[in-house]
């Protein structure tokens, strides 16, 4: 892995930045530059940060970090739907955006469970905040993230 040192008060920015908007600090430096690439490249950049975040996911909950892992398959499913969203001409930068992009989904497929499956998976990302899941309602939902990030991955194949 590569990294870039900034400033204790460009980290703190960042820091305030991502957390306002709900993201890590990875997210809002990708935000802020993808701008500037072109469409194909930008879908690309999306789905690598969601292999990314996958890998940590699961390295994380092998080791049992469950809040942690929690925040990572977040990451790892608003990445494709960012992807999704930069596919189809739609905004992605916000929490609300992204949901929006699951009930677009769930009216185009038919399909009710991108949008419970999304409840779902939100469930995970406050976890990482308050840590209040047991392991078992922590596997649910991972479970639930699992299968949402499949389907998504599924619309992103090239037709």
């Amino acid at each position: 892995m590569a990294s870039t040192e900034v400033s204790k008060e460009i980290h703190e920015l960042l820091t305030e930045v991502a957390r306002r908007r709900g993201k890590s600090i990875e997210e809002v430096v990708v935000e802020s530059i993808i701008r500037d690439l072109d469409p194909k490249a930008r879908i690309e950049a999306y789905i690598k940060l969601h292999e990314k975040y996958l890998r940590e996911a699961e390295e994380l909950y092998s080791k049992a970090n469950l809040a942690q892992a929690g925040e990572k398959y977040w990451g790892a499913l608003t990445a494709l739907l960012n992807a999704i969203g930069e596919r189809e001409g739609l905004p992605h930068y916000t929490h609300r955006d992204l949901r929006e992009i699951v009930e677009s989904l769930t009216e185009k497929t038919r399909d009710p469970d991108y949008s419970r499956l999304f409840s779902s998976a939100e469930a995970l990302h406050a976890n990482s905040n308050h840590n209040f899941m047991s392991k078992l309602s922590f596997e649910a939902h991972r479970s639930d993230a699992i299968k949402l990030i499949q389907k998504t991955k599924e619309l992103l194949k090239p037709q």
